[in-house]
């Protein structure tokens, strides 16, 4: 990394306003996935850690929640130009530690800031409203007002915009926060906390911890003082977070798993679908949480959408996301390789074939070629089960009902994205799709106005959008008698 500000690049934790070290000294190393080089040792705090962070950010609460709206807006828009102004700086951190393609990091950069610069005006339109009373001698009021302290836990994939899209309408609202980021992605969070610092956010309102998840998650959601628990990972993890916050009744938002179907009907423009497809799979070498699953295509157009998909992944370029021209960089690490070839063995296994890549790449690592399988069958473990990587499976269905069964028979509820010319056609399936986020003609959904999340198993809650900051409030009722 050749980073403008050599600053950014931080080996301690912030906590109440301050740079530490975890209380024994062990640390934890941070390594490119593209190199396994390391790139930065951060702190390995736990439990006891993780309860100063919560009382600092418990003791800065009434100062933060007190100020007005527009004032907690002045802070959070410096913090959104601090992060747009070093966003060269950030983007080469994202892609050092979780490697994908600079162009792409870049891009979560601009994403990310959008959410400061949202929800630092979406704060000032957090409304009570006046109830009309069923007495004469009686005003019925509601107000909003922050939740409390806050924390929230962030993945590797997305090592900025996870943490702006939670922290930001929290921050907007009133609350406080402590944030852990995933281990494979600290550093980016630690610069972030560095801008907030420089933004002029006060001591306790934001802070940010590294080391053993399971420690510093168990302290968080088992303190009283903590009110608010928003995560973004597996359905495994978010289950265990749910049930650890039930003792204390959080209130919490979960952003989990997806098995996203991406469905070509035949009457689809199937050259735009296929460039919908490279963005809505291959993109961050298809490890992110709506990446298409499942490619869905009707017999009519079936091999030609297969045919004209292999030829645009074979250009598909694979390296180091340093690199120029780059678009395919590596997974994240060897668990994440081994799971993406065993989901390609038991599909080959299982009657699958491939057409373009299959294999680990030639780079060695982590590295795997962009593939493309014909002939799945809902038999095979990537119809269930969500690949995170750099495979597109394209399975057959006869007609719409078809094509909606097989959509809807899993236990996520993210995203879905189809492709169809028939207006009527658009309405039906969008409707019936049992999902929170439908894409229709196009493979790219997300961005700061729209409401992120999914049904079922893939979450509860929303971000981003008018109703993100509603996560971090509560409504309190007001009852005025003789009046």
């Amino acid at each position: 990394m050749d980073l403008a500000d050599s600053r950014l690049l931080r080996a301690e934790c912030y906590l109440d306003g301050r740079w530490q070290a975890a209380d024994d000294g062990r640390t934890l190393a941070v390594s490119d996935p593209a190199s396994a080089l390391v790139i930065g040792e951060v702190p390995l705090m736990g439990a006891v850690e993780s309860g100063r962070a919560i009382a600092a950010a418990a003791a800065a609460l009434p100062s933060w929640r007190g100020k007005t709206a527009k004032e907690r807006a002045t802070v959070l828009r410096r913090w959104h130009d601090l992060i747009v102004a070093n966003g060269g700086d950030l983007a080469q951190l994202i892609t050092a530690e979780c490697g994908k393609p600079l162009a792409e990091a870049a891009g979560e950069v601009a994403y990310g800031a959008s959410f400061v610069e949202w929800f630092a005006e979406e704060g000032k339109r957090v409304y009570g409203e006046s109830i009309p009373s069923p007495a004469n001698d009686r005003r019925l009021l509601t107000i909003r007002q922050p939740v409390g302290v806050c924390a929230a836990i962030t993945p590797w994939n997305f090592p900025l915009a996870m943490i702006t899209r939670k922290v930001a309408p929290a921050l907007a609202a009133g609350c406080t926060v402590v944030v852990k980021p995933a281990e494979q992605t600290p550093l980016t969070a630690l610069a972030l906390a560095l801008l907030a610092h420089e933004a002029g956010l006060p001591a306790g309102v934001f802070n940010v911890l590294t080391g053993d998840p399971l420690a510093i998650g168990g302290a968080l959601t088992a303190s009283p003082l903590v009110r608010k628990l928003s995560f973004t990972g597996s359905t495994e993890v978010g289950r265990l977070l749910m049930a650890q916050c039930a003792a204390t009744i959080k209130k919490i938002s979960l952003e989990l798993g997806g098995n996203a179907p991406f469905i070509v009907f035949d009457d689809a423009d199937v050259a735009a679908a296929v460039e919908g497809a490279i963005i809505a799979k291959y993109r961050n070498t298809g490890q992110t949480c709506v990446c298409a699953n499942r490619l869905l295509v009707q017999d009519a157009v079936y091999d030609r959408f297969v045919e004209r998909l292999a030829e645009r992944v074979r250009s598909l370029r694979v390296g180091a996301g340093s690199e120029e021209g780059v678009t395919q960089g590596p997974l994240i690490d060897a668990a994440a390789l081994a799971k993406v070839e065993e989901h390609v063995a038991d599909a080959l296994a299982h009657g699958a074939r491939v057409v373009t890549g299959g294999r680990r790449h030639a780079r060695g690592g982590t590295f795997f070629e962009p593939t493309v399988l014909a002939d799945v069958t809902p038999a095979m473990r990537v119809a269930s089960e969500e690949t995170f990587g750099p495979v597109a499976p394209v399975f057959r269905f006869s007609d719409e009902a078809q094509a909606v069964a097989m959509a809807n028979d899993t236990e996520s509820g993210l995203a879905a994205y189809f492709y169809s010319r028939d207006v009527a056609r658009c309405l039906r399936v969008g409707e019936a799709l049992e999902y929170g986020m439908v894409g229709i003609n196009t493979g790219l959904i997300s961005n700061e106005v729209a409401p992120f999340g999914g049904i079922k198993q893939s979450g509860i809650g929303r971000e981003g959008s008018r109703h993100g900051i509603d996560e971090y409030l509560e409504i309190k009722y007001l009852c005025f008698s003789a009046v």
